[in-house]
């Protein structure tokens, strides 16, 4: 199976950490700083914003779609899919949270945070469909090897999982988890197309607020060779950012389905927990809005319900990520108000 990664333009761009050949990833400060240190220059916003083009073969467009998946769905109403927020290795946790916000969504995006460790993808796929959810799970580069993530993917294929969000991860500092290694043996575009490869709907991440933008754009045109089946956006400070990436995509060629980020927070950590990721943009005047609320649980849930109209009018967009910890009161309390932004985003009656 040829991802790219035997050919010549496939070389990885020197001084990048996580050796990415299809770069940049979303991790690149607003400053063009590297994720991993501010004070090191991402080596892809350097006033040469070549992106190689996809080497081949590529892969038939939306592989994985279901008949009842949420790719079909998306094509007759907006869709749902919710961020699963659990403590790590906590299985009591993961299916009291699945059982609260699986039956409301329309897929449960599991995913894979540097810091918080947690059981591997097809053990939680089984979880959530053992609940009746539809899983979407998150695959990184960083603490897995090519072997691994086949063994993953053909895995996930086996369970009827539908899609898989293809990332290449967030590198851990220094002080996370000192001394244990970090692999990157590929990055988001060809994990995407071993994605697609196996059968499964390969969903990459966009970042619009991060520069450098002109490359971002002809990076998912190239991940859309690759095979990608769906994108999901990270944060903007407002939908019209969206929309102005979508629009020059579109001009590169690109028709891919997207699915936009609602920021999902009812207190303070929750908030912080979103904004302490590189890359991403929230408006501060609607953060302050939810925080300095008499009631910032219900503030929060109607600001993100606002967000979620917000971005389903962007053209090109079929969807909505519930993203973010929602609430640190507890994971019972963070799954309920995901649940209820569901049920409200997708007009569905308790």
């Amino acid at each position: 199976m040829n991802d790219g990664s035997t050919t010549a333009a496939a070389a990885p761009r020197e001084g990048c950490p996580k050796r990415m050949v299809f770069g940049p990833c979303g991790g690149v400060r607003h400053d063009g700083g590297c994720e991993l240190d501010a004070a090191l220059p991402c080596p892809w916003v350097d006033g040469d914003e070549r992106v190689p083009p996809w080497p081949g073969p590529a892969v038939g467009a939306r592989a994985g779609t279901l008949p009842d998946g949420m790719l079909a769905r998306a094509r007759e109403s907006p869709v749902v899919l919710t961020d699963l927020s659990v403590p790590s290795f906590d299985l009591p946790a993961l299916r009291t949270a699945a059982q609260i916000v699986a039956p409301v969504s329309d897929a449960v995006l599991s995913g894979d945070i540097h810091h918080q460790p947690t059981f591997p993808p097809t053990f939680v796929a089984a979880e959530l469909r053992a609940v009746g959810g539809h899983p979407w799970m998150t695959l990184t580069c960083r603490d897995r090897n090519r072997v691994v993530l086949e063994q993953e993917l053909a895995g996930l294929a086996a369970l009827g999982v539908e899609g898989v969000l293809c990332v290449t991860g967030d590198i851990r500092g220094p002080d996370v988890r000192p001394g244990v290694t970090q692999v990157f043996d590929l990055d988001a575009t060809r994990l995407a197309h071993l994605a697609a490869s196996t059968g499964l709907a390969a969903t990459v991440a966009i970042t619009p607020s991060a520069p450098p933008r002109e490359a971002r754009v002809r990076v998912l045109a190239e991940k859309q060779r690759a095979g990608a089946s769906l994108a999901v956006s990270n944060h903007v400070a407002d939908p019209a950012e969206l929309d102005d990436f979508l629009r020059a995509a579109r001009r590169l060629g690109v028709d891919l389905p997207v699915l936009g980020a609602v920021a999902v927070f009812t207190d303070e950590p929750a908030a912080d927990s979103l904004l302490a990721f590189p890359g991403l943009a929230m408006d501060p005047a609607k953060v302050a809005a939810v925080l300095d609320a008499p009631d910032p649980v219900a503030a929060g849930i109607d600001a993100a319900v606002d967000e979620a109209e917000a971005l389903l009018a962007v053209p090109g967009v079929v969807g909505v990520n519930l993203s973010g910890r929602a609430s640190s009161a507890g994971h019972v309390e963070a799954a309920e108000i995901q649940a209820e932004i569901a049920r409200r985003v997708r007009k569905v009656e308790r």
